[in-house]
C-alpha cells in the first residue's frame, strides 16, 4: 500500500501530462476523478493541494489549476444573498435540520439552476485543471455525488479532480469512510492507494 507522500507526490506526475488535460486515452469520456484519502490526512491534503497551485499557477506548465472549495462558496453565496446571518439565527431558533433544508433550497442544490454548479462554471476556461475541495466540510448539506453530477452536465472540456476524505472504489463514495453518500460510476481514481 502507497503512503499518503507517495499518493500527493504522484498528482503533479498525472496533470502535467498533456494526454491528461486533454482526456486522451479515455474513449473521449470526460475527465472526472477522486482523490480519495484517510480524513486523518485532511490537513495535509488541504496543504499539498495550496502547495500545487502555487506551483502549477506560477510555474511555465501551460495550464492554471482553479480550486473551488465547496463550502466557501456556499457560505460566499450565502452571505451575497443575505442569508447567512439568518441562517445563523434560525438554527438556535429551528434547529440545524431546518437550516441545512432551508440552505439546500436557497442554493437551489440539485435544480437545473444550482448556485454552486452555476459558480464552479462561470469561473472556469478551457485548458484549466478544476480542483473540487471542501467536501467534507460542507456535509451534509451538499453532497459529493450530487455535485460531480450536475456538474458532469456543464463542465466537459476540463479534468475535474475531486479531494475526497473518504474511499471511493470506482463505484460507491463512502464519507469519512463511514457515510456512503451513492454510487458515482462516472469519475476516475486520480491515484490508487496500492
Amino acid at each position: 500500500m502507497k503512503t499518503i507522500y507517495q499518493r500527493l507526490d504522484e498528482i503533479i506526475q498525472r496533470i502535467t501530462k498533456e494526454s491528461f488535460r486533454e482526456n486522451t486515452g479515455l474513449g473521449n469520456e470526460i475527465g472526472y476523478y477522486i482523490f480519495d484519502y484517510e480524513p486523518r490526512y485532511e490537513m495535509l491534503v488541504r496543504e499539498h493541494v495550496r502547495f500545487l497551485i502555487q506551483k502549477i499557477n506560477d510555474g511555465d506548465y501551460g495550464f492554471h489549476i482553479k480550486e473551488f472549495d465547496l463550502y466557501e462558496i456556499m457560505l460566499e453565496l450565502l452571505e451575497t444573498k443575505g442569508y447567512l446571518e439568518k441562517n445563523f439565527m434560525m438554527e438556535q431558533v429551528k434547529g440545524s435540520e431546518f437550516v441545512f433544508n432551508a440552505t439546500k433550497r436557497a442554493l437551489r442544490l440539485t435544480e437545473k439552476d444550482d448556485l454552486i454548479i452555476q459558480y464552479i462554471r462561470d469561473r472556469v476556461v478551457k485548458g484549466d485543471v478544476v480542483f473540487i475541495t471542501g467536501v467534507g466540510k460542507v456535509w451534509p448539506i451538499i453532497r459529493s455525488h450530487t455535485v460531480l453530477n450536475n456538474l458532469h452536465q456543464v463542465l466537459d472540456e476540463v479534468p475535474v479532480i475531486m479531494f475526497f476524505p473518504g474511499v471511493y472504489d470506482g463505484l460507491e463514495l463512502v464519507l469519512f469512510e463511514e457515510i456512503k453518500d451513492d454510487n458515482y460510476y462516472r469519475a476516475f481514481k486520480l491515484v490508487d492507494r496500492y
